[in-house]
């Protein structure tokens, strides 16, 4: 606790999947706090390791169900601190890779909370990792570009600059995509993509239905479908798609 009473809020990345792909420092203060602030698909086992009486706040954000506004979100981890009480604010993969973490220290800077943030494994990196597919590979991809497929300031949800996406070396990771699957492959390959570039699609971590589908932007879309594979997914295209390391 500072000296003029209040607490201070941890942004801390749970990593993506096993609880053990927490940094020691995350698990450090986890096991320290008062209260635990959660999001979606966070391993039981790390909400086990927070001290027996603390608090913990399921507040989660996924596309596709109920979930807290953000506000609400910013307003709890605000309040709690301004309680006195060491607060972690845990985060799947890495708070600041479309986690939304900006946002909330913002919120801590208003209410002059004392804050700090403890990087994640983001799922960007994690996910392919984990089904075989390095975001990186020398001789076949020099670069990674990570994009949100969910954005609201454009008429279909994907970045207003999506064509030009089509025109660059490396890899592409969409996060929060997959229910723009089809339209994604579309329109890349309308920008001039392809229809032979290799994609995958992979959901794992602690998603309630793990699954990798590997094809080419033509087919990737009907592939998924046959699989009857679910959200959330990580959509990888590029070369280093057709790898399989696992």
């Amino acid at each position: 606790m500072s000296k003029d009473g209040k607490g201070k809020v941890y942004l801390v990345g749970a990593g993506c999947g096993e609880a053990d792909l927490i940094t020691l420092r995350g698990l450090r203060l986890l096991q320290s706090c008062d209260v635990v602030v959660y999001d979606d698909l966070i391993a039981q086992e790390l909400l086990d390791a927070a001290p027996s009486g603390a608090e913990r706040l399921y507040m989660g954000k996924r596309s596709g169900k109920h979930s807290a506004a953000q506000e609400e979100i910013s307003s709890v981890l605000v309040e709690k601190a301004a309680e006195g009480k060491t607060v972690v604010r845990l985060k799947g993969g890495d708070p600041f890779v479309f986690g939304r973490g900006g946002e909330e220290i913002m919120a801590l800077q208003a209410a002059g909370i004392p804050y700090d943030e403890v990087p994640g494994i983001s799922s960007a990196i994690a996910i392919p990792a984990a089904a075989g597919i390095p975001v990186t590979h020398r001789g076949l991809s020099r670069s990674v570009h990570i994009v949100t497929a969910h954005t609201a300031d454009t008429a279909d949800g994907l970045p207003a600059y999506f064509d030009r996406l089509a025109q660059l070396p490396g890899t592409l990771v969409f996060l929060m995509g997959f229910s723009r699957l089809n339209q994604i492959a579309r329109r890349l390959m309308a920008a001039g993509m392809e229809g032979t570039t290799p994609a995958a699609v992979i959901s794992g971590g602690n998603s309630p239905n793990p699954a990798v589908v590997r094809g080419v932007l033509e087919n990737i879309g009907e592939k998924t479908a046959q699989a009857g594979m679910k959200p959330p997914a990580v959509i990888v295209v590029g070369a280093v798609a057709a790898l399989d390391l696992s």
